[in-house]
C-alpha cells in the first residue's frame, strides 16, 4: 500500500469523523452556519450519520478497497452538496469549508493504488 495514500485516507477519515462528532454534539460553530444555510434541524443527525459512515468506510476501505471507493465517492457527493448549499445561501465566505473536506477525499481517490 502506498504511504501517501494511507496518510491522506486516514487524515481524511479523521477530518470527516471529527465533523460528524461535531454535528452530533451540535457544536455552535457547526450549527449556526447550517441553520443560516436553511438546513432543517431534523436533518442534522442524518447528516452526521452519513459523515460517520463515510469516515468508517474510508478506514474499512484500507482492507476492502471497493468499500473505500464507495465511501470516498459518497463523501465527495455529500460535500459537493454542501458546497451547493453554501453557494445557494450566498455565503461566499464559507465556500472554502466544504472544499477543505473535498480536497483530501479527491486526493484519496486519485492516490488509490
Amino acid at each position: 500500500m502506498d504511504t501517501a495514500y494511507l496518510i491522506v485516507t486516514v487524515a481524511a477519515a479523521a477530518w470527516v469523523g471529527f465533523s460528524a462528532v461535531s454535528m452530533f454534539a451540535h457544536a455552535k460553530w457547526v450549527v449556526e452556519p447550517i441553520t443560516e444555510y436553511g438546513v432543517p434541524r431534523a436533518w442534522w443527525n442524518r447528516l452526521g450519520a452519513a459523515k460517520a459512515a463515510g469516515a468508517a468506510g474510508l478506514l474499512a476501505g484500507l482492507c476492502w478497497p471497493p468499500l473505500g471507493i464507495a465511501a470516498a465517492v459518497g463523501l465527495v457527493l455529500y460535500f459537493t452538496g454542501a458546497l451547493v448549499t453554501v453557494a445557494r445561501a450566498r455565503s461566499s465566505a464559507h465556500l472554502v469549508f466544504p472544499l477543505l473536506y473535498l480536497a483530501p477525499l479527491v486526493a484519496s481517490l486519485v492516490l488509490r493504488p
